[in-house]
C-alpha cells in the first residue's frame, strides 16, 4: 500500500487537529463545517441506521451522525485520531485500521451509509475508484449511497487558481478534480452527483449504476 502518509504525522497532529479544522480559514479546511453538513444531508441518515466512517479523524463527522441516533462503526490509521474519536463518541466502535485493507473481523460486513471526510485525497483517482467500487459490491446495503466530502476542485484550472493563491500554504496531494473524477467513475460503474462546497472543497454522492 501506499505509504507516502505515514501514520506518525496524524498521530502529531490529532492534538491540534480540530483547532485547525474548525478555524476554517483558507486551504485546506475553507468550508469544513459546510462540508459535513452537507454529507449528513445527502446521506439522509435514520435513526438506528449503521454508518460506517471511513479516516474518522477525530470524529466531527461520526458525532453528527450519532446525534442523529445512528450506530457508528468507524475506522483510521492514527491510534492518536482514534481516541480522540472515542471520548466525543464513548459508543462507536471504532478500529485502528488502514481503510485499505479488510474490514476487521469484529465489524459488520454490510452497512446502511459509507461516508468519508477529508480522506480520499491521500490517494491517487484509480485506488480512489478501485475502492469505491469494492465498498459498494461488498459492504453497502442495496439502494444505499456512499457520499464522500473531500478536498476538490471543478477542474484542474480551479485547482490551480487556488494554488497560486495561497503559495506556501500549498501542500500538493492527490486531489479531487471533479471534471476528470467523474468520468472516472462513470467508467467504473458509479452514479456520481459532485457538489462544490468551497474554494477547496465538495462532497460526491455515489451509487450503483
Amino acid at each position: 500500500m501506499n505509504n507516502l502518509f505515514p501514520p506518525s504525522e496524524f498521530d502529531d497532529w490529532a492534538a491540534g487537529y480540530d483547532r485547525d479544522a474548525l478555524d476554517e480559514h483558507g486551504f485546506p479546511f475553507d468550508g469544513y463545517s459546510t462540508v459535513l453538513r452537507t454529507i449528513v444531508q445527502l446521506t439522509a441518515p435514520r435513526p438506528q441506521g449503521s454508518i460506517l466512517d471511513l479516516g474518522i479523524g477525530t470524529g466531527n463527522l461520526a458525532l453528527l451522525f450519532s446525534e442523529k441516533g445512528c450506530h457508528v462503526w468507524g475506522l483510521d490509521f492514527s491510534i492518536e485520531m482514534l481516541k480522540l474519536a472515542q471520548v466525543k463518541l464513548p459508543d462507536a466502535n471504532l478500529a485502528l485500521n488502514d481503510l485499505r485493507a479488510a474490514l476487521p473481523p469484529e465489524f459488520p460486513r454490510l452497512y446502511d451509509y459509507i461516508v468519508s471526510a477529508y480522506t480520499f485525497h491521500h490517494f491517487p483517482l484509480e485506488e480512489k475508484v478501485d475502492l469505491i467500487r469494492f465498498l459498494m459490491e461488498n459492504h453497502l446495503r442495496p439502494n444505499c449511497s456512499i457520499v464522500i466530502g473531500d478536498i476538490a476542485f471543478q477542474d484542474a484550472a480551479a485547482e490551480g487558481d487556488l494554488r497560486r493563491r495561497f503559495g506556501g500554504e500549498w501542500e500538493q496531494e492527490y486531489y479531487w478534480l471533479a471534471d476528470e473524477s467523474l468520468s472516472a467513475l462513470t467508467a467504473a460503474g458509479i452514479s456520481a452527483i459532485y457538489t462544490q462546497v468551497s474554494s477547496c472543497a465538495g462532497v460526491f454522492q455515489l451509487t450503483k449504476i
